[in-house]
């Protein structure tokens, strides 16, 4: 129930989990608390993380300027759940700079964190940001 951004000597990190994928708005919380790297740790279903996996994860990096690192659980388990994999690192112009597959390893990818800067000039979304008002029958 809390944005939590941890200060680190090269860097400061959002922190996020798997479901918080689908709620935007704690990305963008995160990225106005000074997050360059936001970390997504999850373990979707197979069929989820074909849909969205890739989607939402580029979409988080592109829309608030950051690199997204998303360790992912991958393969099938014992009792018959399958989860996606495809671990990813994403710039914040969303390229793709290092993938998995669904078996365990690891993945590395050189960041440079100047990219944020230069992103965020080109796409100065998180100074325009604005407050709005929910519609009157939001429950």
């Amino acid at each position: 129930d809390k944005a939590i951004v941890a200060a680190y000597p090269w860097g400061k990190i959002g922190m996020s989990v798997c479901y918080d994928l689908r709620f935007p708005q704690l990305y963008r919380d995160l990225a106005q608390a000074g997050a360059d790297i936001i970390t997504a740790p999850s373990a979707f279903t197979e069929t989820t993380g074909r849909a969205h996996w890739h989607l939402l994860l580029r979409s988080r990096a592109i829309e608030n300027g950051c690199f997204v690192m998303a360790p992912a659980q991958g393969g099938a388990h014992p009792n018959g759940r399958e989860t996606y994999g495809h671990s990813l690192i994403i710039t914040p112009w969303g390229e793709i700079l290092a993938e998995a597959e669904t078996e365990p390893g690891v993945i590395f990818a050189d960041l440079n964190l100047e990219d944020i800067s230069a992103v965020r000039a080109r796409l100065p979304s998180l100074q325009h940001d604005r407050d709005y008002a929910r519609p009157e029958n939001h429950t």
